[in-house]
């Protein structure tokens, strides 16, 4: 496709083309405008499509060739991450405070300008936070907020959307309890949608698009943890559930 499909904004239907029609260059761009609607935006993950623009820009519309995902019973811990676990620096929380996670995941961040997370955006995955559908991770060190994570379920996927650390090896603390919290609810696939050196490290792998959806479609129907995940308890995650394979290979646990 040489041109982005361009979407009707309101569109109670909230469709979307094919994914494999999505560009090339730049990869994996595929709809131009729309809303921000809950209807779309549910519709938008189902299909494996997500918004990414910056200010200024219309909605658009993604879904890249390959994929970033990472199946939370491969995920990776090094040894000085499971020491770091071990001596309970950090307390975990879910759906405690997702509008105070997704501001500070809309913060400046070191070496770029501007952020992605717009005020439309933030708004919009508020709502879907109401409706127990986006939901966040907060990790606490002295009763601050100090790194965390959001993202969407869908069934048996996790839409791993963006995540902050203000302090040394938060955001792994919160990707550690969220994959804990998934393996007991039998999701299987964390999308990452972009592949970076910090999430290889953790175990995230490229996936052809074609693979991914075929994944997602047998997943997205799937009865999924729906509603607030804040169950009022402190968590401190260990890697003994998510990472215990994983973890009894030296060569994947070495820092």
């Amino acid at each position: 496709m040489s041109m982005p499909y361009l979407l009707a904004p309101n569109d109670p239907s909230g469709s979307f083309p094919d994914p494999a029609e999505a560009m090339r260059d730049p990869d994996g761009l595929l709809a131009v405008g729309g809303d921000l609607s809950n209807g779309r935006l549910i519709n938008a993950y189902r299909q494996g499509i997500f918004p990414w623009y910056s200010e200024g820009d219309p909605i658009l519309w993604w879904s890249p060739d390959p994929r970033t995902v990472l199946i939370p019973s491969d995920l990776h811990c090094s040894r000085s991450l499971r020491k770091l676990l071990r001596r309970r620096a950090f307390a975990v929380t879910m759906d405690r405070d997702f509008p105070a996670v997704i501001r500070a995941c809309a913060g400046p961040r070191p070496g770029s300008q501007g952020t992605w997370l717009l005020p439309e955006m933030i708004s919009a995955y508020c709502g879907l936070h109401v409706h127990g559908i986006a939901h966040s991770i907060e990790v606490w060190q002295d009763g601050h907020l100090v790194g965390g994570l959001y993202g969407v379920a869908i069934g048996g996927a996790f839409f791993g959307e963006s995540m902050f650390s203000r302090v040394d090896n938060a955001s792994k603390v919160a990707l550690v309890h969220l994959c804990e919290h998934l393996i007991r609810h039998k999701v299987e696939l964390i999308d990452c949608q972009v592949l970076t050196s910090h999430l290889q490290r953790m175990g995230a792998e490229l996936m052809p698009r074609e693979r991914f959806l075929a994944r997602l479609h047998a997943l997205r129907d799937r009865p999924s943890p729906i509603g607030h995940w804040d169950d009022g308890q402190l968590h401190y995650p260990g890697c003994s559930d998510a990472c215990s394979d994983a973890c009894s290979d030296e060569r994947v646990c070495a820092d």
